[in-house]
């Protein structure tokens, strides 16, 4: 049984009336929603506080942060083999000899050594500025913020106010707002991160736990940015931002509807006491305020609760990256050098020829491209029409799953979902992001 049906909560006021507990709640709720949530303007750039803090690292230390980062991969791609997980599995295998093929990539990169066509600005550099570097310093700093989310009451307290839109609509607790939020607005690195640390204490099944990672993890409003600039629609910012976010709800509501995802074990991690969610039906707010006091009451210290998640990041960020950079750069030389997304293009060419846009052929090849990476399909249609750019740039965020990063940051979780099963989900978004982006974009623009 996943969850507990309840109808009434007798609140605690012992938990209620603990000024301490109120303290913390407060105080590190309101830091970690601002350094995640909010966005601020800074040199008329305009994100969270946490890419800022990116930019400003990678601008006051240029020199130390590409040594930094080779560093982390080099770790990253021995650690398979020190630990003998190398071989447990053939994804296993896989995966650990693409992350030595990802540290010799880096250590050309670094070193200005190698083939010409690796220095080719949509390859190498591409990927290590554009992925590996943001991501590599995102994780850690992230991760240290992420103790005063995760760990202090806000999931608790949003979870249950979000419960009864949540759980029917998505079939997960109403605690997976704040990844969903986290992810739109932040990183799906980020909401990875807070999904797996949910998921290893019990509160998300496996089920559950699958679908925040397939449905909710998308590329954070800095890269819908990035997409719209592209393909120059900051004309229509609002319109693209917010029938995008409405859409990949959407179409995840309906993928948790079909297999892989309906299918998925209602089993909980190992080793972790199962912690369901209660269903609430009166009293929401004191409930939720409730919950969140008895959550702050049994927290660990700050210093502690920080060093874990520090911990926390730097592992997956040492899984991370060195995947990103041999994965990632293999998908570009493919999409650059071979002719198999133009084949790939033709499974999605009915469904672009169905919803009647210009170019079907053009639009398909461009969307097979996002498997690789999600801003690979707004670089084939700059020269499209606004209908078709508007369609492309709504999958380049719904489809989610993207071998550059998102795949191996899924694989780099405890969350036991396959290869197979990200491709047929991947296909899944994709062909439904066309289906209603496309009347979407006919009707509104």
């Amino acid at each position: 049984m996943s969850e507990i049906q309840t109808t009434k909560y007798d609140v605690d006021n012992d938990h209620k009336n603990n000024r301490k507990n109120i303290v913390k709640f407060s105080i590190y709720s309101l830091i970690g929603g601002f350094m995640f949530f909010i966005p601020i303007t800074i040199n008329g750039n305009a994100s969270i506080m946490l890419d800022h803090m990116v930019t400003f690292i990678r601008n006051t230390f240029p020199a130390f942060v590409p040594y930094y980062l080779l560093s982390v991969i080099a770790l990253g791609a021995v650690y398979p083999f020190i630990r003998g997980t190398w071989n447990k599995g053939n994804v296993n295998t896989v995966l650990s000899f693409f992350k030595l093929l990802g540290l010799v990539a880096a250590l050309m990169i670094v070193f200005n050594i190698g083939p010409a066509w690796l220095f080719n600005p949509d390859m190498g550099p591409f990927i290590f500025n554009s992925l590996v570097t943001p991501v590599g310093i995102l994780v850690p700093i992230g991760a240290v913020f992420l103790a005063l989310i995760v760990s202090y009451g806000l999931l608790e307290f949003i979870g249950v106010l979000m419960q009864r839109i949540m759980r029917p609509v998505w079939k997960t607790p109403g605690r997976s707002a704040i990844d969903a939020v986290a992810s739109f607005v932040g990183s799906y690195s980020i909401g990875l991160l807070i999904t797996n640390r949910v998921f290893k204490e019990g509160k998300y099944s496996v089920k559950e736990a699958s679908i925040i990672a397939t449905g909710f993890s998308t590329v954070s409003v800095t890269f819908m940015v990035v997409v719209a600039n592209t393909l120059d629609l900051m004309g229509i910012w609002n319109l693209y931002f917010w029938s995008t976010l409405v859409i990949t709800f959407l179409v995840t509501a309906i993928t948790v509807r079909l297999w892989p995802l309906n299918k998925m074990s209602n089993e909980y991690y190992d080793g972790a006491k199962p912690q369901y969610e209660e269903i609430i039906t009166e009293n929401r707010i004191k409930v939720a305020w409730e919950q969140a006091m008895k959550v702050a009451d049994n927290a660990p210290s700050l210093f502690e609760n920080i060093k874990m998640n520090l911990k926390d990041g730097m592992v997956m960020t040492m899984a991370i990256l060195p995947s990103i950079m041999s994965i990632g750069l293999l998908g570009l030389v493919l999409a650059e050098y071979t002719p198999i997304f133009d084949i790939v293009g033709y499974i999605f060419y009915p469904f672009t020829w169905l919803v009647q846009l210009p170019e079907p052929l053009l639009a398909a090849k461009a969307v097979s491209m996002g498997i690789v990476e999600m801003f690979l399909p707004a670089l084939m249609v700059t020269e499209a029409v606004l209908i078709t750019k508007y369609v492309i740039a709504v999958v380049c965020i719904s489809s989610i799953i993207f071998f550059s990063a998102v795949v191996p940051v899924i694989l780099s979780t405890d969350i036991p979902i396959s290869i197979p099963k990200l491709i047929v989900i991947w296909f899944e978004r994709v062909v439904l992001t066309i289906l209603i982006a496309a009347p979407v974009g006919y009707l509104l623009l």
